[in-house]
C-alpha cells in the first residue's frame, strides 16, 4: 500500500501507541515487533511503555525492558500520571513503543482528545503513530469498531493498520478489509497496513505460538536453544516478512 506523504519530524523522535479496545487480538505482540524493529536498526534510542492495568503482557518482554505505567485509578486515568507521561513523551529523545490495555481504550482515548495530547506532541516535533489491529474470527466486527473510532478522533494520516489473519480471514460479506466500506470511509486517515499472515498451523503458528507465549524476541528465539534449525528458519522467515512491511512504512 502506498505510504501517504506527512510533514516530517526528526528521526528518531516518535511516540508509537499501540490501540484497541477489544482484548487478546494481539496488541503486545505488535507492540514486540515495533520495539524489535527500532532497535534492529540502532539508530536510535528506543523506550518501550506498558499502561495495561490488567494484563501487563509487554512488561514481560524482558529483553525490551519495558516499564509499566499506571495511569488508571479503578476507571479514571490518574492525571497526575498522565501528566508525567506526557512529560516524558514531549521531553526525552527516542522512540517510545507504548502499549496500551482494552480496558483503558476508551478513558485513555477520550483524554487524549480532552489534552489535544496528539496536537501537542506534534507541535514539539514527535512523529504520532497509532496502531490499532483488526483480527478475523468472532472479534472482526468487534475490531473493525475500533478503527473505525480510532480513525474519527485523529485528524492525520497516522493510523496504522495491523491485519492479523491468526484467527481467521479478514473478510465480511465478501469483502477484504480495504474494500469494506468503514476502510474506504476513513482511508485518508491510515499510513499503511501490516499483514500479520496466515501460515500453516501446526508448523509456523506453533513456532510464533510458543515464541509469543514465553515473551520471547526474534533474536532471543533465533539464538536460544528452545526451537529446532527448522523452527528457527521459521521464525526468521515472519521476522524478514514483518520487518519488510514496516520498513515500507517509512517511519
Amino acid at each position: 500500500m502506498p505510504v501517504k506523504e506527512e510533514k516530517s519530524t526528526p528521526q528518531g523522535r516518535a511516540v508509537h501507541l499501540t490501540l484497541q479496545g477489544k482484548g487478546g487480538v494481539g496488541k503486545s505482540f505488535v507492540s514486540a515487533v515495533l520495539a524489535q524493529y527500532f532497535l534492529d536498526s540502532g539508530k536510535t534510542t528506543v523506550t518501550c511503555l506498558d499502561t495495561d492495568p490488567v494484563n501487563q503482557t509487554f512488561v514481560n518482554y524482558k529483553a525490551l525492558n519495558a516499564e509499566h505505567v499506571k495511569l488508571l485509578e479503578g476507571a479514571q486515568i490518574n492525571e497526575r500520571n498522565f501528566d508525567a507521561l506526557m512529560e516524558r513523551l514531549l521531553s526525552e529523545d527516542g522512540v517510545f513503543i507504548v502499549d496500551n490495555g482494552s480496558s483503558s481504550f476508551v478513558p485513555l482515548s477520550n483524554y487524549l482528545i480532552e489534552n489535544d495530547a496528539f496536537r501537542m506532541l506534534r507541535e514539539a516535533g514527535r512523529e504520532v503513530v497509532i496502531h490499532t489491529i483488526v483480527t478475523g474470527g468472532q472479534a472482526l466486527l468487534d475490531t473493525l469498531s475500533g478503527f473505525k473510532s480510532l480513525t474519527e478522533q485523529t485528524g492525520a494520516g497516522n493510523v496504522v493498520v495491523w491485519l492479523n489473519e491468526y484467527f481467521g480471514p479478514i473478510e465480511y460479506e465478501g469483502k477484504c478489509f480495504d474494500e469494506m466500506r468503514v476502510y474506504k470511509e476513513n482511508s485518508q486517515k491510515v499510513r499503511g497496513i501490516v499483514r500479520i499472515a496466515k501460515r500453516n498451523q501446526d508448523t509456523f503458528g506453533r513456532d510464533v505460538e510458543l515464541m509469543a507465549s514465553k515473551k520471547l524476541t526474534f533474536s532471543e528465539a533465533l539464538s536460544g536453544p528452545e526451537f529446532t534449525i527448522m523452527s528457527k528458519q521459521r521464525i526468521k522467515t515472519v521476522q524478514r516478512d514483518l520487518f519488510s512491511q514496516l520498513a515500507g512504512l517509512a517511519f
